[in-house]
């Protein structure tokens, strides 16, 4: 009796500490990687990276998502939508020509046309108008809001 308590419960066990006690985290895609290389953080863009081109010479790239992706940007909570493909030009600490990203703001869509890096904040530039944000605040990417993180 005491053989067969200790056998199942030695089965039951084994399964148990096999387990991996951290949760399954996305790997960074290479277009993270490549915001990293360049000065950014990876939260800049959202999870759902599908795929990515760039070319090295000119710093053109090209950036595809599963789909349109609404996100809340801290610290704010500014409601931004990236749209399946965003293209824009990078350099270091510099993206410039950007197109694909709205926030709303002040009751009104509006285009996110450049980033630039400034020490340790991110200057979103909408036109002529910029706003400055602590580049900590997006040292996380996020999951688009109503879908899951793919493991």
């Amino acid at each position: 009796m005491k053989i067969s308590l200790f056998l199942v419960s030695f089965l039951v066990l084994i399964p148990l500490s096999q387990q991996d006690p951290s949760p399954k985290v996305k790997p960074p895609s290479r277009a993270h990687a490549e915001l990293t290389s360049h000065g950014f953080p990876i939260g800049l863009l959202p999870l759902s990276v599908k795929d990515y081109f760039i070319n090295k010479t000119s710093g053109d790239f090209s950036l595809l998502l599963h789909g349109t992706c609404k996100i809340t940007l801290p610290p704010d909570n500014y409601l931004a939508t990236y749209s399946d493909k965003v293209t824009g030009r990078i350099t270091h600490g510099q993206i410039a020509e950007l197109r694909g990203i709205r926030v709303r703001a002040f009751y009104q869509w509006w285009s996110i046309t450049g980033i630039r890096s400034s020490g340790d904040n991110l200057v979103f530039e909408v036109g002529v108008v910029t706003a400055k944000y602590p580049s900590k605040n997006f040292d996380e990417s996020l999951d688009c809001e109503g879908q899951r993180a793919s493991s």
